[in-house]
């Protein structure tokens, strides 16, 4: 079964929980990154630790979650920006966002729009990463 690992530690998370992160890019494929941790984002109230997973508290609005391969799962867009949050390697991200617009997981009207909404490094890095024209 795939991802066995990433549904049971959705499981024992709880029925709120999100694969987000790292285990997110696994998810979608967009990734040769394979995480130490399975990274899960869980409701503030969740207090738990639990080994090999790694709990981020992170507000998630209702666009932000879908579902692929039977798990709970963050968008790509928010997948890509908690990644830069978390400090994956620009290459890497650029990497990711290059293979799902190429695979049409998301456009790249969508991601920019997003990653302008939430300003920051994210929007620096996801505009040079679809406009790497404007590197210089």
């Amino acid at each position: 079964m795939p991802f066995a690992d990433l549904f049971v530690a959705w499981l024992q998370t709880g029925k709120d929980s999100v694969i987000s992160h790292d285990s997110a890019l696994v998810v979608y494929g967009l990734s040769d990154v394979l995480p130490g941790e399975i990274h899960v984002t869980v409701p503030r109230t969740a207090s738990r630790r639990r080994r090999g997973i790694r709990q981020h508290t992170n507000r998630l609005t209702a666009d932000e979650i879908t579902r692929r391969a039977g798990l709970t799962v963050t968008t790509v867009p928010r997948t890509i920006a908690d990644v830069i949050a978390s400090g994956l390697g620009e290459e890497q991200v650029h990497q990711a966002i290059r293979e799902a617009v190429e695979r049409g997981l998301v456009t790249e009207k969508i991601l920019l729009s997003y990653a302008t909404r939430r300003g920051g490094r994210l929007a620096r890095v996801v505009s040079r990463a679809v406009k790497p024209e404007q590197i210089a």
